[in-house]
């Protein structure tokens, strides 16, 4: 407990269907911290409910409908009727372009705006018009935050305004190697993925590459655990069906953050295999339970493992190449080990969700001294 944030009033605009908005509003709120929560989308549990300050202020029925175009522009009434009602020392937009905008038309300030990854990796990319609109929600916010450093760099060439790296870490009182019941048997080797069911993922390269190793060792007890919903989920099924592993391959559909570590520690090695990712907090995650990572070699990821000391980087798309470097930790566990031990020291060392929240909390009283 921080004592001297006790009084603080902070009004979160970030979807309360994202684990991430959980993760800080209950470490915050846990910090002494008065939340507000407003959302465009509507979480797919109450996770906020009789939670000790942390107050629901406005979340829609139904999710938004992402194929209209600025919908959310709707909700700067409901907004400034929020802020009325909360009386917040702050206003924190966690997405720089959507919740940013709306916050910047608030006219509320203090203004902290946090960039997560698509909303300046994609969306000022698109057409002049998007990064005109970003450009404006920058220039509104009295801080500007970035979960890493590959996003600090998309938001450079778009603001002279300092940009403080804040990562979304990892409480390492939660997220850390523990024994579970697994999904698959005691003996079984098994691979895994923590991720939407979407293209971007990759999650059909997984299970291509998961085939060639089922192939390679018929011998071997190997189990695949996707994690995770999306448009791709019968797909990705039929994947599975046409490969003749469906007995082996457990889709878990979309699960709670109070259980991922249970999750992670079900997994030998965790798969994370996008085409582009901003930070990579699955990743992390996995590293604070001990478990090797297979990641592309790309935007975040890149910045959290270094090769052969904290787990493999693959190339994108490159299905032989992630077969193979899951194979090394198949074949050797003394391996695995030291590489899931070394991961963990490193999400110590960097990644400590207690100093991430201090980091968070120190943004907050600079704008208010």
């Amino acid at each position: 407990m921080f004592s001297n944030f006790t009084l603080m009033r902070v009004l979160l605009l970030s979807d309360t269907y994202s684990e991430h908005t959980e993760k800080w509003a209950l470490g915050l709120a846990a910090n002494g911290i008065e939340i507000g929560l407003f959302s465009f989308n509507k979480a797919s549990y109450s996770w906020y409910s009789g939670q000790s300050n942390i107050t629901l202020l406005f979340e829609p029925q139904e999710k938004l409908n992402s194929n209209q175009k600025f919908a959310y522009l709707k909700f700067i009434g409901p907004l400034r009727k929020a802020i009325k009602r909360f009386q917040p020392d702050v206003l924190h937009a966690h997405y720089a372009t959507s919740y940013g905008l709306i916050g910047a038309l608030s006219g509320f300030h203090p203004l902290i705006i946090s960039a997560w990854g698509t909303d300046v990796m994609k969306f000022p990319q698109k057409n002049w018009i998007n990064k005109l609109i970003l450009k404006y929600n920058l220039k509104k916010a009295d801080a500007i935050c970035a979960t890493s450093h590959t996003i600090k760099e998309f938001l450079i060439p778009l603001t002279s305004k300092n940009i403080r790296v804040i990562p979304f870490g990892v409480d390492l009182n939660i997220f850390k190697k523990n024994d579970v019941k697994r999904l698959f048997d005691e003996d079984a080797f098994v691979v895994g993925s923590i991720k939407p069911l979407e293209p971007l993922y990759n999650t059909d390269k997984l299970i291509k590459a998961f085939h060639i190793l089922v192939t390679k060792f018929p011998q071997k007890r190997l189990g695949l655990m996707i994690i995770g919903e999306g448009s791709q989920l019968e797909y990705l099924k039929n994947l599975t069906s046409t490969f003749n592993i469906t007995d082996k391959v457990i889709f878990t559909g979309r699960i709670s953050f109070s259980k991922v570590a249970d999750y992670f520690n079900m997994l030998d090695v965790l798969v994370n295999i996008s085409d582009y990712e901003s930070f990579g907090v699955s990743v992390i995650e996995a590293m604070a339970c001990e478990k090797p990572v297979v990641a592309t070699n790309t935007g975040g990821l890149k910045e959290i493992i270094e090769n052969s000391k904290f787990g493999s980087l693959v190339e994108i798309g490159d299905v032989e190449q992630t077969a193979s470097e899951i194979e090394k930790y198949l074949l050797d566990e003394k391996f695995a080990k030291e590489i899931g031990i070394n991961a963990r020291k490193k999400v110590i060392e960097k990644y400590n969700w207690a100093n991430n929240l201090v980091q968070m909390e120190n943004v907050y009283q600079s704008l208010l001294t």
